[in-house]
């Protein structure tokens, strides 16, 4: 009969946990919006990726600019100086004219390519800034998951730790009744394994809930403790 009891303490135990658990995740599992928003804006200041698909964007726009300013090239000025008091007509210095004297003079291939390239730099710049979206809405993705994830762990730890307490309780109770010779040594074996088992479980979620915030922190690229 107290073989019976014993068992029916740690199955109400477990049963507990795994209620206590799925409550948690069904009523408890919250998620600070404010919080999230903070991950998601310290992902797009810091992570690298997110910086190189910026800097990209910001050189395709500076291309057209250069391009733009390249119709100038098509261009070429040059300048001749002949002194005043040199005669007009010389078979030296052929001139009509004494003085500084002007010319321009227009490269037509420039002037033909000049529109294609400027068109070209539009469609880079066009062709980065989809870029840059599309890997701000990955990288936003990428940000919940690993949130997400976090909180989770955050949760499930929370859960172990109580799960543990509540087995140790029960261990403690089962110890104090052997002792008095009430049980058995393997009525209370059983509860101490159970409360190893516990513990065992309890590191395994530390560990990952360390895993968690070491995976959301890599990708904000700062301490978790930081956006609160």
């Amino acid at each position: 009969m107290m073989k019976h009891a014993i068992a029916i303490a740690l199955w109400f135990v477990c049963i507990t946990a795994s209620t206590a658990q799925t409550q948690r995740s069904a009523t408890q599992f919250t998620i600070n919006i404010q919080e999230l928003e903070r991950c998601i804006e310290l992902a797009k200041q810091n992570y690298p990726q997110r910086k190189i698909a910026a800097l990209t964007e910001r050189k395709a726009k500076s291309a057209i600019e250069a391009e733009s300013l390249g119709y100038l090239d098509m261009f070429n000025m040059a300048y001749f100086y002949r002194p005043d008091d040199r005669r007009a007509i010389n078979i030296e210095n052929p001139y009509v004219f004494n003085g500084f004297q002007f010319g321009v003079n227009v490269n037509l291939g420039s002037m033909l390519q000049r529109p294609a390239k400027v068109r070209q730099a539009r469609v880079d710049y066009e062709v980065a800034k989809q870029q840059s979206k599309a890997y701000d809405d990955i990288l936003v993705t990428e940000v919940k998951k690993r949130y997400y994830e976090y909180r989770r762990a955050k949760e499930d730890l929370s859960v172990k730790t109580q799960a543990l307490e509540d087995y140790r309780v029960l261990a403690e109770a089962l110890q104090l009744r052997f002792e008095q010779g009430e049980i058995e040594l393997t009525d209370y074996a059983t509860a101490k394994t159970a409360a190893s088992n516990a513990q065992s479980e309890l590191l395994q979620a530390q560990m990952a809930l360390l895993t968690a915030q070491d995976a959301l922190e890599e990708i904000i690229g700062t301490s978790i403790s930081e956006i609160n």
